[in-house]
């Protein structure tokens, strides 16, 4: 088996023998196997091994992890890394496409549960724009014409993906569901630099956490670019619409790689934020972990995305909004497609006749608690809401948001 040939990529430490199930002893292990899978041994830019050590040392340090957990955690890791070689051999054998203008993307970020997943699929519903669809953000490669996509081996291997995590967790359908040929967050792209939020959500992994939430990620966001000129460049000059929350932390990375973005702010109170998010997440733990510890997973939430907030706010206190929009999530729901049209024409994008008719094709498909609902009740979370709103005063306090 060949070792990759980058002179800058060292496994950790001496040999897998003797690492009992270590994580971070399989780390040479874990990056054979995905020479091995994808054919190729160039990774790319090296600072992907940052966030990957700091995350395997956190697997390391976990104490809930079930034996299904790790299995499927290491498999995440795995497949990050083989993804990430199959991206690097496409930019090298098509390099005409970072030449492409990725032109005033739009960008749908904002606290977690805020309606921006419903916002994004209504969007997404319009032909005037290109999306990142699931089985593509899964596996990054120029976008075949549609009539092509279900005999693919990479989208049936989406739609088998989805199979197993809702026959696994049917719950979640009822929260979030996905579907291969629907659009999708930006979660898997950035899971290539092991920056994102996939790991903290699948498991208790506080320092990871602190890392994460603390690093600056230009580097995630020049390999994102990257792959969405890569993906883009069977349709070129379509604008595109983006979508991902984690965005809100990392805004100086996104406008220094995409100085033109055009940014949808999603808002809602944040008691219900949180109390929700974990709800949701407590669903995602089950899977992974041998107790599940709902206090913890809710004040780590808590603080994830007050300080998320609080970036959010101290990026546009420096540089002003003029390229945002705000959307606060009642007025989405009581408008959806008027809430899409003043979105548009704020960033100077047209819906056509055909767009709108498609958007609203959806919204009559597609009602809220098509699956069920989300139960939770937020009378009786864990944190109390005085605790919420004081985390969240600064955020609260810029958008001139009074919570009842």
């Amino acid at each position: 088996m060949r070792q990759p040939k980058r002179k800058h990529w060292r496994p950790r430490i001496v040999s897998d023998l003797h690492s009992h199930g270590s994580f971070v002893a399989s780390e040479g292990t874990l990056h054979q196997e995905a020479v091995q899978q994808a054919g190729s041994d160039d990774f790319g830019d090296p600072s992907y091994l940052d966030g990957l050590g700091v995350l395997l040392r956190s697997l390391d340090e976990s104490r809930t992890l079930s034996e299904l957990g790790r299995s499927i955690l290491r498999n995440q890791v795995l497949t990050s890394l083989t993804t990430r070689l199959r991206c690097e051999q496409l930019l090298k054998e098509n390099p005409a496409v970072l030449e492409i203008d990725v032109r005033r993307p739009i960008f749908i970020t904002g606290l977690v549960r805020t309606g921006s997943t419903a916002l994004h699929y209504l969007m997404g519903q319009d032909p005037g724009v290109q999306k990142l669809e699931y089985w593509l953000s899964a596996q990054p490669q120029p976008r075949p014409p549609r009539a092509q996509w279900d005999a693919h081996p990479d989208f049936q291997h989406s739609v088998a993906s989805l199979d197993f995590l809702y026959n696994n967790a049917p719950d979640l359908m009822t929260v979030h569901e996905m579907k291969a040929d629907w659009p999708e967050e930006c979660g898997h792209i950035l899971a290539q630099s092991f920056t994102d939020d996939r790991f903290e959500c699948s498991a208790t992994l506080p320092s990871y956490c602190e890392w994460y939430h603390h690093t600056p990620h230009r580097g995630a966001y020049v390999r994102h670019k990257k792959l969405i000129q890569l993906i883009g460049s069977t349709s070129p000059q379509m604008r595109w619409l983006i979508k991902y929350p984690v965005h809100l932390r990392q805004l100086p990375a996104l406008f220094d790689v995409y100085p033109d973005a055009c940014v949808v702010q999603t808002h809602r109170d944040p008691r219900t934020v949180i109390a929700s998010y974990t709800s949701f997440l407590a669903k995602i733990h089950r899977m992974h972990e041998e107790r599940l510890d709902e206090v913890t997973i809710a004040h780590a939430q808590l603080d994830s995305w007050a300080v998320a907030a609080d970036a959010g706010v101290a990026y546009r206190r420096e540089h002003g909004s003029e390229q945002f929009y705000d959307l606060d999530f009642d007025d989405f729901m009581a408008d959806p497609i008027g809430s899409v049209k003043r979105i548009y024409a704020r960033f100077d994008q047209e819906l056509s006749p055909e767009g709108e008719r498609r958007l609203a094709k959806w919204e009559a498909e597609h009602p809220q608690a098509k699956h069920g609902k989300h139960e939770y009740e937020r009378q009786e979370f864990v944190i109390p809401d005085r605790e919420i709103l004081e985390r969240f005063a600064n955020y609260l306090e810029f958008f001139e948001m009074m919570p009842s």
